[in-house]
Parts: structure tokens; sequence; C-alpha cells
């Protein structure tokens, strides 16, 4: 099966000195495949590399060296509507300051499928309310972003993303404005659109439980390199961890509540917990 996304020997670095950024960071060449259907967690403590990951696949910045490939083609030739409807971002949180609609953010994510248009038809509204539906905000579509909590904004963020019907979700710490029942409501959406649409999602996250949880391999960064790529129970080594996040950490092994493709249900799934000083 071809990779939906490869990059190969992918490097970057930011310009020294860099506006907001302190310290200079380069990335490692990186070589890795991401398969069609396949979910990628993306871990590392802060300045690892996970959110310059995210800026390479969108575009935002471009590789210094090396080249990424989307769907079998360079993502550097790709135009920038079609890229926008392969791959869907949702950022950690939207500027506060954003005078729309729930129902109009949605409908944003529509965009992508005819740029030259100045208004969305009865197709793009009816794919925008399975959306909303989708992400438990219909009921919200008339409200502005403003009104709306933190986890309710980014549902609502979520919602705009699954509108661009896109190959590749791209999700940046989706739960961490979200209570409770909204984070297992969000690895619940996660799991169904893995399993119903094949989507093939690339999931930053901090919560490490949560990626072993959702993902079936995970990728570890530590200052811009490859700590460790491979399966959950690989990866989440209590060795690795303290090396890689210097503090101690215990990672137990628990018996998988629902087998993924790459984690048979006699597999250990790993629950990483903090060894707090005492």
């Amino acid at each position: 099966m071809s990779a939906l996304v490869e990059l190969r020997a992918v490097e970057f670095g930011y310009p020294v000195p860099a506006a907001r950024r302190a310290r200079p960071f380069h990335l490692a060449p990186l070589t890795l495949s991401v398969a069609p259907g396949e979910v990628l967690g993306v871990i590392g403590p802060n300045s690892a590399g996970k959110t310059t990951l995210i800026r390479l696949l969108t575009r935002v910045v471009r590789p210094s060296a090396g080249e990424i490939l989307l769907g079998g083609r360079p993502l550097a030739a790709l135009p920038a509507a079609h890229l926008a409807r392969e791959v869907a971002v949702v950022p950690q949180e939207l500027p506060q300051a954003f005078p729309f609609t729930v129902e109009q953010l949605v409908l944003m994510g529509r965009y992508p499928h005819d740029p030259g248009r100045y208004f969305e038809g009865d197709a793009d509204r009816e794919i925008a309310r399975a959306a909303m539906a989708a992400t438990g905000v219909l009921e919200l579509a008339a409200l502005p972003l403003d009104e709306l909590s933190g986890g309710e904004r980014q549902r609502a963020v979520l919602a705009r993303a699954l509108a661009q019907e896109p190959r590749l979700l791209v999700l940046d710490e989706p739960t961490a404005h979200l209570d409770l029942r909204y984070q297992a409501e969000c690895v619940g959406l996660v799991r169904r659109l893995n399993r119903e649409r094949r989507m093939t999602v690339l999931l930053v996250a901090h919560d490490l439980n949560l990626a072993a949880e959702v993902c079936d391999r995970l990728l570890l960064l530590s200052a811009g390199r490859v700590a460790r790529l491979g399966p959950p129970e690989q990866v989440l080594d209590e060795e690795l961890l303290r090396g890689v996040y210097g503090c101690d950490v215990i990672v137990e092994k628990q018996l998988t509540a629902q087998p993924s493709r790459s984690r048979p249900p006699s597999g250990a799934r790993p629950r990483v917990q903090v060894a707090w000083p005492t």
C-alpha cells in the first residue's frame, strides 16, 4: 500500500535570530511514512519539533533539505486549494476576536472545494450540518464564537475540519480545552472517523495516555530528533521517557480494551504516570 504522507530526509531550521524564538531550532533529517488510514501520534516535550512538523505538512514553512510527498506527489508542487482539500488542521485554539457564528466558521471548510465562488450551495450546507452534528455543535450553529466556551469553540473548529472532507486530519492537542465528557467524545469521534472513513490522522499530543489509547504508532521527538518510532508499547518505555522528558515516570501495561490494527487483543496498553517527588 502506498503511503499517504512521506517525508524523505526532511530538514528544517528557523533562522537565527528569529522573531519570538529565544533559541535556535533544527529538525534533524526525518524520514517517515504514514499509511492511509493510520493514526500516528506525535509526542515529545516542548521545543521537540511537533509544531514544526505540522507547519511543514501544511506548507507554512518549507524544508531546507529533503522532500515531502502527499499522495505520491511533491507537497511543494501542489496548488494551495488542492492542499487545503487534502489536509485539514485543528489548531489548539482560535484567536479570541473572531467575529463569526459557528455555522459560518464550519462553512469556511467548504471554500477549498470551489475557491472561485462567493456563496455556498445546498450540498455545502448539508455537509456542514453533518459535520456540526458529528461534533455536537449543531444546536450552536447560530451562536457567535465569542459566546462559546473553550471546549465548544474547539469542537466547532473540528467541525470545520470535517467539512473540508480531507484525507489527512491533523489534530494539535485536540482535547486541551475539553472537559472529561468531551475528551471522551473527541476520542470516540477520532476512532469513528478512522474506522468508518478510513481517515488518516496525525495527532500531536502532550497526553501520552491519550496517544497510547488512540494511535497505531507514536513518533517521539526530542530536540528536533527522532527518539523512537513504533507502536505505543515500544515507544512508551520508562527509561526512554525519563531521558527525553527529564523526569521520573512509571509505565504500567494493561490489556488493550479496544485493539487497533497494529495491536492485537492480547497486547499490553501502556499507561504513563509521573513519579511525583516525595
